[in-house]
């Protein structure tokens, strides 16, 4: 059983499947609970009738919960895309954060829990050659169902200690003219990315993840200069 370490709680779920066989861990998925307490959610993660599931879950004081093994194929990501490939539960592992989300009163995500999500994350990263780029939200692999981890988390702070990406424009980033661009050389560059591009809501995904100060699914200046620049520093 590979797993985090001796800082965990071991709260077993039964939700849980093998890996295909030849099929590794790629990817790191941050979701948030969005659920009420998290209580409700570690219940709803270990409920055999629920079917859900994830590998870990970070609650606001920084405690972690271990529900599945990482070398099982926990059930967190749903109908979900990733690069042009599916089943991403497949190929990936999924930590739940405790936050009560958009229904329930959304709010920032507490800076102890933020460290702790921090430290789980380069531990499975460091384990599994997980590149930065490879930790996703849930809502950059399922941009038409999910809004989460979402704008209000910390994705820049994640990005300072090597998890994740954070994008850093420069002149090399510029359009002569970005009203010029079309919706589909924009779909373009965001599939380029990895997006779903056949998906709705692409823009407004990659806007709570990388541009959260504009959440309007336009693709302004700013949103494609950052975009841009995600993909001259993956040079994709």
């Amino acid at each position: 059983m590979t797993r985090a370490g001796t800082g965990c709680i071991d709260r077993p779920s039964p939700n849980h499947g093998p890996r295909p066989e030849g099929v590794g861990v790629e990817l790191l998925i941050l979701h948030y609970t969005g659920m009420p307490t998290a209580e409700s959610a570690l219940s709803r993660l270990c409920d055999p009738a629920a079917q859900v599931s994830a590998h870990y879950t970070v609650d606001e004081d920084g405690t972690v919960h271990a529900h599945v093994p990482e070398d099982r194929r926990a059930w967190h990501a749903g109908l979900s895309s990733w690069r042009g490939r599916a089943d991403v539960n497949s190929r990936s592992i999924g930590i739940e954060i405790v936050n009560p989300g958009h229904e329930f009163g959304y709010r920032p995500f507490p800076a102890v829990q933020m460290a702790a999500v921090a430290d789980l994350c380069l531990d499975i990263m460091g384990r599994h050659g997980i590149a930065p780029a490879d930790v996703l939200g849930h809502s950059d692999i399922a941009p038409a169902r999910k809004e989460d981890p979402g704008e209000l988390f910390d994705w820049p702070g994640l990005a300072a200690r090597g998890i994740g990406l954070w994008p850093e424009p420069t002149a090399a980033d510029d359009s002569v003219n970005d009203s010029a661009e079309s919706a589909e050389d924009v779909a373009a560059l965001l599939g380029r990315y990895g997006y779903d591009t056949a998906e709705s809501r692409v823009l407004l995904s990659f806007q709570r993840h990388f541009h959260p100060e504009r959440l309007t699914g336009v693709p302004d200046p700013e949103t494609l200069r950052r975009l841009r620049a995600l993909l001259r520093m993956t040079g994709r």
